[in-house]
């Protein structure tokens, strides 16, 4: 569950990071609606909230995730829809003083055609840089582990051409914390990001009652990645239902599917 809720804020993209005094101010998902041809600003505020100074190295990345928890950062060009061309930034290492703020600023500049309509992505890595301190106990150096936060920058072209295709890979029940829990894995096989929610409208399997309906928070989905969605069912008694679950995004783009729902005490 732990593991679950640390992805999540992750995915969100919503909430500023903080390691070793490192504060990224304005948020960690930019994004941005793009002509071909044109010109981009954008900048990242970064504070630095310990008491010595911190020496920070920005670089660029291609990166996927999938509904099993994974995430791949790679090189760019890796992701066949990557703006990590379009993208540079003014400066790749800064040193901040003991509470200091400062931005770094990018351009994205994007080419005069690009392959087709939709979104196109990279994130910006921001890494504190550890100093490397020599031991008194052995030979040679310990080096401090860092933990490295991702900035997605997101750029939608051409987006009224574009559209997401989101497909309903899996549905599980899992017990989570003691609360049985509805775990829906989406993929989106379309060419246009979105931040879908996800719906369980249950119903008696013999009556067709209409039992309750039960939402998931919404989050960004990005093309040729998927996503699990949990949602709270833990009210729902022991047994088997009939159950409708809905995708919907931002734009009420919605998409469907009709499952067997078993419901067990253990």
């Amino acid at each position: 569950m732990i593991k679950r809720i640390f992805l999540l804020m992750f995915l969100m993209l919503q909430f500023s990071f903080l390691h070793a005094g490192i504060v990224v101010l304005n948020g960690l998902t930019h994004t941005y609606k793009v002509e071909n041809g044109k010109v981009y600003k954008g900048k990242i505020g970064i504070e630095n909230t310990g008491s010595t100074p911190q020496t920070v190295k920005l670089f660029l990345q291609d990166f996927i995730y999938k509904a099993d928890g994974s995430i791949n950062y790679t090189t760019i060009h890796t992701n066949n829809r990557t703006n990590g061309d379009w993208i540079r930034l003014n400066t790749n290492l800064i040193t901040l003083k003991a509470k200091e703020k400062t931005e770094v600023f990018y351009e994205i500049t994007v080419p005069d055609q690009p392959a087709d309509p939709g979104s196109y992505w990279s994130v910006i890595i921001v890494e504190p840089v550890e100093d490397i301190k020599p031991s008194n106990d052995k030979i040679g150096v310990n080096i401090t582990s860092v933990i490295r936060y991702a900035i997605q920058v997101i750029t939608d072209y051409e987006p009224e051409k574009a559209k997401p295709d989101l497909k309903f890979e899996s549905v599980k029940i899992e017990k989570e914390d003691g609360k049985q829990t509805a775990k829906i894995a989406i993929a989106n096989s379309g060419n246009l990001y979105c931040k879908p929610t996800v719906t369980i409208e249950i119903y008696n399997r013999k009556t067709g009652e209409r039992i309750g309906s039960y939402t998931s928070i919404a989050m960004g989905l990005l093309p040729q990645t998927s996503k699990s969605f949990y949602i709270d069912i833990s009210k729902i008694p022991a047994d088997q239902y009939k159950a409708v679950l809905i995708a919907t995004d931002e734009e009420d783009n919605a998409f469907a599917l009709n499952v067997e729902l078993e419901i067990k005490n253990d």
